[in-house]
C-alpha cells in the first residue's frame, strides 16, 4: 500500500492550488480526481477564455463580496494569497491576459493555457496525478487516513478535500465533499444554487417568453443589495450577470427589483418625450431607450390608451414606477443544472482559518467551493480557490 505524505481530492482550482504549493514543499503527493481531465470547470469558464480572479478581490470593499454565515473566515486566506500573487504565476507563463469589466481578468486565448500552466506545475512540484479514479472510502487511521480508490489503496498523513459543491452536476458534481464531512462528525450549513438564473411561474412566464434572446443593462435589486449589469431575457425566465449576482441573496417568496434605466431621470425623460413629441405612443417613446420587443411588453402591460401628450402625470408616474421599479417574483431557480457555484457548505466554525485543518479531526482539511464561502461573480470564486488552496498548501 502506498503511502504520500498528502492527499488531495479534487483536480479543480483548489485542489491543484494545494498540491502544487506541498509539492514545492518537498511534500510527497496525490492528487485524485473522478474526471478524466482535470480543472473542468476552469475550462469552461468565462466562455472558455476562464475569468482567473478579480483584481478587487482583497480591495475593501471586495473583501465584502464574499457571503458565508462568517464572512470574515475567508479574510485570513485571501490576504495572504492575493490577485496580485496569481497574476504573477500567470505572467511567469506568459500567458496574455485583459481586464474586461469590473476588475474582471481573462485569458486572451484558452482556458486551456490556465489548467496547462497548473498541470506544468504539478509536474515541477513532483506531485503525482491520479485521473479518472474513483474515491470509494476513507478511513481515519492512527498515523493519518486510509483511502480507497478505483485504483487500489493508499495511506496518507494529511487528507485535503477539494471536491467542490454540488453545482454542474453534467461536470461530475456528487457532494462527495458534504458527505466526508458528515461522516467525520462535521457541520454543514443548508446548501443551495448560486449564480443561477430565475425562473417564473407560468402566467409571468408567458409574459416574459417573447423577449427571450433580449438583453438590457439594468440595476437588479434584492433588499438593499443591488447590482448594475446586464439583464437577459430566457425561455425559462431572466438571467444575465446582474440575475446571476442577486441570485445568491434571492430567497424563494421574495420580490426582485429592476430598473431598466439606471442613472436616468425617467421622469423628466417622460416629460420631455410628452411636451416634444406628443404623437407617439407610450412603446414608442421607450424603445428610443430600451429594447423594441421590452418597450412594446411594458407598453401592453401599462395598458394606458393614447397618445404620451394626453398622458397626465399620474399616468407618466405609472410610467416611471414599471421602468424604474418594476417589481417581479421569481418561483425558482434553474438549479444546481447551470449554478456556478454552491451557496454554504462546511461550516467555518469547523476549521481553522489559517490551514483549513477541521478542529475535531487533525490533518483533514477542507478548501474551495466546498467550504461555506461563495463569491460574486466575475473571478471572486477562482481567487477564493487559489487563495484557499494555498493557505492550506503551506500546512498539508
Amino acid at each position: 500500500m502506498t503511502h504520500y505524505d498528502a492527499i488531495v481530492l479534487g483536480a479543480g482550482a483548489a485542489g491543484m492550488m494545494a498540491a502544487i504549493e506541498a509539492g514545492r514543499r518537498g511534500r510527497q503527493v496525490l492528487l485524485v480526481d473522478h474526471a478524466t481531465s482535470p480543472g473542468e470547470k476552469i475550462r469552461i469558464s468565462g466562455g472558455g477564455r476562464c475569468n482567473f480572479t478579480n483584481v478587487n478581490a482583497t480591495v475593501a470593499t471586495g473583501r465584502e463580496r464574499f457571503l458565508s454565515q462568517n464572512p470574515r473566515f475567508a479574510l485570513s486566506a485571501l490576504s495572504r494569497y492575493t490577485p496580485a500573487d496569481f497574476i504573477k504565476l500567470v505572467d511567469r507563463h506568459a500567458i496574455a491576459h485583459h481586464e474586461k469589466t469590473l476588475g474582471q481578468l481573462f485569458c486572451d486565448g484558452s482556458a486551456l493555457e490556465i489548467i496547462n500552466m497548473l498541470m506544468t506545475e504539478l509536474k515541477r512540484a513532483r506531485v503525482t496525478v491520479e485521473l479518472g479514479t474513483s474515491i470509494e472510502a476513507v478511513e481515519k487511521t492512527e498515523a493519518g487516513f486510509a483511502v480507497r480508490l478505483s485504483s487500489g489503496s493508499v495511506t496518507c498523513e494529511k487528507l485535503t478535500v477539494a471536491t467542490g459543491g454540488k453545482s454542474i452536476p453534467k461536470m461530475g458534481a456528487t457532494g462527495l465533499g458534504y458527505k466526508l464531512a458528515e461522516q467525520f462528525g462535521l457541520a454543514v450549513t443548508q446548501t443551495r444554487p448560486a449564480l443561477v438564473p430565475l425562473t417564473f411561474e407560468t402566467g409571468a412566464l408567458e409574459k416574459l417568453k417573447p423577449l427571450a434572446g433580449v438583453s438590457t443593462n439594468a440595476v437588479v435589486g434584492h433588499g438593499k443589495t443591488r447590482f448594475e449589469e446586464a439583464l437577459l431575457f430566457t425561455h425559462r425566465g431572466l438571467s444575465g450577470p446582474a440575475i446571476l449576482q442577486i441570485s445568491s441573496y434571492w430567497r424563494e417568496g421574495d420580490a426582485i427589483v429592476v430598473d431598466l434605466l439606471p442613472e436616468r431621470d425617467a421622469m423628466e425623460m417622460l416629460r420631455e418625450a410628452r411636451a416634444k413629441t406628443p404623437k407617439l405612443a407610450i412603446q414608442t417613446v421607450l424603445a428610443a431607450h430600451l429594447p423594441r420587443r421590452l418597450a412594446q411588453m411594458l407598453g401592453e402591460e401599462l395598458n394606458l390608451p393614447g397618445m404620451i401628450g394626453d398622458f397626465s402625470d399620474k399616468n407618466l408616474a405609472a410610467v416611471e414606477a414599471l421602468i424604474k421599479r418594476w417589481a417581479l417574483k421569481p418561483v425558482g431557480s434553474e438549479g444546481y443544472r447551470t449554478a456556478e457555484v454552491t451557496l454554504g457548505g462546511i461550516d467555518t466554525r469547523e476549521l481553522d482559518g489559517q490551514t483549513f485543518e477541521a478542529k475535531k479531526v487533525p490533518g483533514l482539511h477542507f478548501i474551495g467551493e466546498v467550504v461555506d464561502v461563495t463569491g460574486w461573480l466575475g473571478g471572486y470564486n477562482f481567487q477564493w480557490a487559489w487563495a484557499s488552496g494555498w493557505a492550506a498548501g503551506q500546512a498539508i
